[in-house]
């Protein structure tokens, strides 16, 4: 589930269960190295108190704890200007000190650290961090101990914030570079009037409609390296595998990067299809924000597309046979993909009789809450 702070939303990045199991380890590593020292863990204020505060209750040996502040944090932006806020008041000679760090990035707060401690006569200066940014960190100071490597992306949760604000949560969460679209697959029976309706929702909300018949036509026509490896399996009666079909879409998604969100019709058909759509947008930091499906009941649906049949010249509107079968079909593949999304809380069906109007703003409604 995304977290929004302020103005910027954030995506689950390492639960709670991890971020405790790798602290008990760090825990176990200082415990057995330290066993025959009375260490003072000193904690950096704000970002460190929740790790401080369980590392400490996990640490099976007496000790003494204290903290420091520091300030080295704008916004989302480690800054240059590192300033001691709140310093130490007892007596360090020949003790050891073990500095318990939230993260450490760029090392300018860990170089601003060497300097406090470089006069107080410490036997050993010990630098243990939960979290480490390798990308980002630009000093030579060692690192004693260290509980996970992490990429070089802004994250808030379990002491860390933003604006101060994220602090309390008890997992860690990293800020999504793209930040919130929506993103539906929309469905609808033979008839419902997807086609009209995805073309208004596509207008009113700025979204991309990706046609999965109309990427193929397009790259077919267009003899792309996609459209002549999917010719390749049509010429032969054979079905496109799903991996074809996702670098398409994915060819179309990166095209239109900066969109807003983007509707997918006719894509995916089934489970498997379904779940490597969530790959693909999980690979561009998004997600599918619902399914939504046109709800017709069959007979309106077989009046209405005879009705086109008799000015669409598509044989396949003319027979009632076929088309029952059409919509047969549909339900068959629509059941498994409804229990899908079901399961995500992200399935909304919309009654589909009605003006065309009247549908939309019931669709909008829907997409308003997302």
């Amino acid at each position: 589930m995304l977290v929004k702070l302020q103005d910027l939303y954030f995506k689950p990045f390492i639960s709670e269960e991890k971020i405790q199991a790798t602290v008990q380890q760090m825990v176990d590593a200082i415990a057995e190295d330290l066993k025959d020292e009375m260490p003072i863990f000193v904690g950096i204020l704000n970002g460190s108190f929740m790790f401080v505060s369980d590392f400490v209750k996990k640490y099976p040996h007496p000790c003494e704890v204290t903290f420091i502040k520091l300030a080295s944090y704008d916004g989302v932006k480690s800054t240059e200007d590192i300033q001691r806020l709140i310093g130490l008041t007892q007596d360090l000679t020949d003790r050891t000190v073990v500095i318990l760090e939230d993260i450490i990035d760029s090392g300018n707060t860990l170089e601003e650290v060497h300097r406090i401690f470089k006069n107080e006569n410490v036997k050993q200066l010990i630098i243990a961090t939960l979290f480490y940014k390798p990308e980002a960190y630009k000093k030579d100071f060692k690192l004693h101990y260290v509980g996970l490597d992490i990429p070089n992306k802004f994250i808030v949760g379990y002491g860390l914030d933003y604006n101060g604000l994220g602090r309390d949560l008890p997992a860690v969460y990293q800020l999504k570079t793209t930040q919130h679209m929506i993103n539906i697959v929309l469905f609808g029976p033979p008839g419902a009037g997807k086609g009209t309706q995805a073309n208004f929702l596509k207008d009113k909300y700025n979204l991309v409609h990706i046609s999965t018949g109309d990427v193929f036509r397009y790259n077919i026509k267009n003899e792309t390296a996609l459209g002549t490896l999917a010719k390749s399996y049509m010429d032969k009666g054979e079905l496109v595998p799903d991996e074809v079909t996702i670098d398409m879409l994915n060819a179309e998604v990166e095209k239109n990067a900066d969109a807003n969100g983007f509707i997918f019709d006719g894509f995916p058909r089934t489970n498997a299809q379904a779940e490597a759509l969530d790959v693909l947008m999980n690979s561009k930091d998004s997600q599918i924000n619902a399914m939504v499906a046109l709800e017709v009941e069959d007979e309106v649906l077989v009046g209405r597309l005879l009705e086109r049949g008799k000015t669409s010249g598509r044989a396949d509107d003319a027979d009632e046979g076929i088309i029952r079968n059409r919509i047969k079909e549909y339900y068959n593949k629509t059941a498994i993909l409804k229990d899908y999304y079901s399961a995500q809380e992200k399935y909304f069906g919309v009654d589909g009789v009605g003006s065309i109007e009247e549908i939309t703003e019931r669709l909008s409604e829907v997409l308003d809450r997302l």
